[in-house]
């Protein structure tokens, strides 16, 4: 990809891991301006360390996103560094399984804090500096999530479905004013999981087949930055997703419950989940590449008869 954001100014909310992590790395490949927030501050000198290898410069700034001060804090710090702010991704979140009796109430609003009023938080702070620019990229992340689920992911869906409508009303407002509010969905990320997780069912938590590399997502996240677009999926169709990725979400040893705790930084896990990793993954593939072809090849012979 062709140095397109060289020079330009991107903050990325939930910077420390996963995608949020790979799309500050695939930015400073490009030689942009970086403003890396999330909580811990040892994970973003890291992560600032490696982008400025790779021609970024980068200013980091522990935020919590749940904290509307603080956010806006980080968007007047990265402007008076920077003088501008051209591009926003918020892609901080937190994950939550159980059933809804058995999740606690306190949990539950964590998660909306986080993936949803973050969300609102970052939006808030990166629309009134584009306001006063008259342009400017936001990126919500979304999820799979924000168009179909599964059981037990009430909190997180319930995050991901308001993220994107949020993203969708806004979006209306800035029309025509050189603002463009875009949303990305993807399928489940290779991401430390486990770590970063509540899970209140007693079972340990399986991957959703298939797993997509962050590095995927944060190529998908430049892309709209340099072609925006309203909304972009990422991985397969939500049908598909919802028909296969529904008896995969617990693996049979059982564990502990982890409560809410789990929602706190934690010193690992900025990067793959390599238990994710398993042969399913590759049949799961081949199973959706032979649906794809059976339904071309069916679609065909309906046309032609």
């Amino acid at each position: 990809m062709w140095r397109v954001w060289k020079d330009k100014v991107v903050v990325i909310a939930g910077a420390a891991s996963a995608i949020g992590r790979a799309t500050a790395l695939a930015l400073a490949r490009q030689g942009a301006h970086l403003v890396l927030a999330a909580r811990r501050e040892e994970p973003l000198d890291e992560l600032a360390r490696a982008c400025e290898t790779l021609g970024a410069h980068c200013l980091y700034v522990p935020t919590d996103v749940t904290d509307a001060a603080e956010v806006r804090a980080l968007a007047a710090e990265a402007v008076q560094t920077f003088g501008r702010i051209d591009g926003w991704v918020n892609s901080a979140g937190v994950y939550l399984v159980g059933r809804l009796e058995e999740t606690p109430d306190d949990a539950f609003r964590q998660v909306m804090e986080t993936n949803f009023f973050g969300t609102v938080h970052g939006s808030r702070s990166a629309l009134a500096q584009f306001r006063r620019q008259g342009r400017g990229v936001l990126i919500n992340v979304s999820s799979i999530f924000g168009s179909t689920t599964v059981p037990y992911v009430s909190a997180y869906a319930a995050s991901k479905v308001a993220v994107r409508g949020f993203s969708a009303s806004i979006r209306q407002e800035f029309e025509g004013a050189g603002i463009h509010v875009c949303t990305i969905l993807p399928s489940a990320t290779d991401a430390p999981l486990r770590e970063h997780s509540a899970n209140y069912t007693g079972w340990r938590i399986r991957s959703l087949e298939p797993i997509y590399a962050p590095e995927r997502v944060a190529h998908a996240i430049v892309r709209v930055l340099e072609h925006p677009r309203r909304e972009l999926f990422i991985g397969p169709s939500f049908r598909a997703f919802a028909l296969l990725s529904n008896t995969r979400s617990f693996e049979r040893p059982r564990q502990p419950r982890t409560s809410d705790h789990r929602f706190l930084p934690v010193a690992q896990g900025a990067g793959r989940d390599e238990s994710r990793r398993s042969p399913a993954r590759l049949w799961f593939k081949r199973l959706l590449l032979a649906g794809g072809l059976f339904a071309t090849v069916a679609s065909l012979r309906r046309a032609a008869a």
